[in-house]
């Protein structure tokens, strides 16, 4: 086994000045400062809202069924740096029936400088739209205009300024919605390195989040994967020690990639988390995105794998340590659950994503 990785002391609790902290609200008016307040719209996957509002540190998010919208006067800088968000979108509406309306004179010129202002941010190379009827005469006209405009190429396919056209909502108008970022906030710059059955690191993050986060904590990340799991949570504060391991040695090499790509240093060893050797009660957190069943493992071995998982993890785990687990094979997982009897457990959260309904779950000895 490796030797875990320990963090360095507490930094101090000053807030970093280029944080890009304020308030949020759900009326501009409610802000006394110089700069505007913008409209925006975060993209969360279903069942993440309520992380993705704590993030937000108390915004008042204005839900319905297309996304979670809020006000910002701050340095939209700070906005892309959420890590429980799909993207963010800011967000401007004009008062025209049809979109061949934004190719008038005035509201041209007022797109072009909202696109502007977007791109400044995200340091766009490139742009793109996305509408019903895109191939449509007026949107190919939308795009050259734009191309000349924002002095930027128009790449229908991979342009990283994704720009979104729909109607408004709540309103007789159009809107026009613009990524923040080149590339989702979800597709972390530190993954280098990609495998089959790969969790959301939204997710991860939001499953460190809930099962929560103590300078004290010794956690163990058993099937780690690509280290999505180990990788957000080194980078959310300190611990006391982290480590990983994985019975692969491919999965353990794409895991070290990641780290160098996330620069942080934290052991991980080829090993089978459920033949560890480690002592009795080594962790006051373990945390497993456990085999679903389809991309990686099956039903069949999965029935063998969860119940062997929990009894070796009810050894590893301190006497008021927490076991996070997060899986689809529910019916399974819950079954184990109530025949061995050893596990106080609770929901955390149920989530959609790709096509799947995984749930996390936060267990604590009984």
């Amino acid at each position: 086994m490796p030797r875990p990785s320990r963090t360095p002391a507490r930094p101090s609790s000053g807030k970093n000045p280029s944080s890009g902290g304020g308030k949020f609200s759900h009326r501009p008016s409610d802000y006394r400062t110089r700069q505007p307040a913008h409209e925006y719209e975060l993209e969360v996957l279903p069942g993440l809202e309520e992380v993705a509002a704590t993030e937000l540190s108390g915004a008042k998010l204005a839900r319905d069924q297309r996304g979670l919208r809020f006000w910002y006067p701050g340095d939209p800088e700070r906005l892309t740096r959420l890590r429980s968000a799909v993207a963010v979108y800011r967000v401007k509406a004009w008062d025209v029936p049809r979109p061949r309306g934004l190719l008038g004179h005035q509201q041209l010129g007022e797109l072009t400088d909202f696109l502007h202002q977007v791109a400044e941010v995200g340091g766009h190379r490139s742009f793109r739209l996305s509408a019903a009827g895109k191939e449509s005469g007026v949107m190919q006209r939308l795009a050259e205009e734009l191309q000349s405009g924002l002095e930027l190429p128009h790449d229908p396919q991979e342009g990283e300024l994704l720009i979104r056209l729909r109607p408004e909502t709540g309103g007789p108008g159009w809107e026009v919605l613009a990524r923040l970022t080149p590339r989702p906030l979800s597709a972390r710059a530190w993954r280098e390195c990609n495998m089959g059955g790969g969790l959301n690191a939204t997710i991860a993050y939001a499953a460190h989040k809930l099962a929560g986060q103590r300078d004290e904590d010794r956690i163990f990340n058993p099937m780690c994967g690509s280290g999505t799991l180990m990788i957000e949570r080194a980078l959310m504060g300190p611990y006391d020690a982290l480590v990983g391991v994985d019975i692969s040695p491919d999965a353990v090499a794409c895991t070290q990639q990641n780290l160098r790509a996330a620069r942080r240093q934290i052991e991980v060893a080829q090993v089978d988390a459920l033949e560890t050797g480690l002592p009795a009660r080594s962790f006051d957190l373990i945390i497993a995105d456990l085999p679903w069943g389809d991309a990686i493992g099956n039903h069949r071995s999965n029935n063998i794998l969860y119940p062997r998982f929990l009894e070796e993890m009810h050894r590893l785990i301190s006497k008021h340590g927490r076991l996070c687990v997060i899986t689809h094979e529910l019916r399974l997982f819950e079954t184990v659950l109530r025949e061995q009897d050893r596990w106080n457990a609770r929901e955390l959260f149920q989530v959609y994503s790709g096509g799947h309904h995984p749930k996390a779950y936060l267990l604590g000895k009984k």
